[in-house]
């Protein structure tokens, strides 16, 4: 398997799991009241399966973002110079 595919999915599994955690996070400390609209509606579930997706697609991003962003390479040529005056 090419390295940028494993690269992709172990970065992708981890923003999962952060999204999984931060979705936990928001039902347990019941911010905002959440935790008591989710258990006060019939629609409850599906609250939470959308939390979940929907954060976990953003939290996924975010850290193969980050992932690719830190592949760039440093030269020690900037191409340009700060001139002071």
């Amino acid at each position: 398997m090419p390295e940028l595919v494993r690269l992709y999915i172990r970065h992708v599994l981890i923003g999962f799991v952060l999204g999984l955690a931060f979705t936990g996070l928001l039902l347990w400390l019941n911010v905002g009241n959440l935790w008591h609209l989710v258990n006060a509606t019939d629609a409850g579930v599906v609250a939470v399966v959308m939390l979940v997706v929907f954060n976990t697609i953003v939290f996924s991003g975010v850290q193969f973002a980050f992932a690719v962003m830190g592949l760039a390479r440093h030269d020690d040529h900037t191409g340009g110079e700060l001139v002071r005056v």
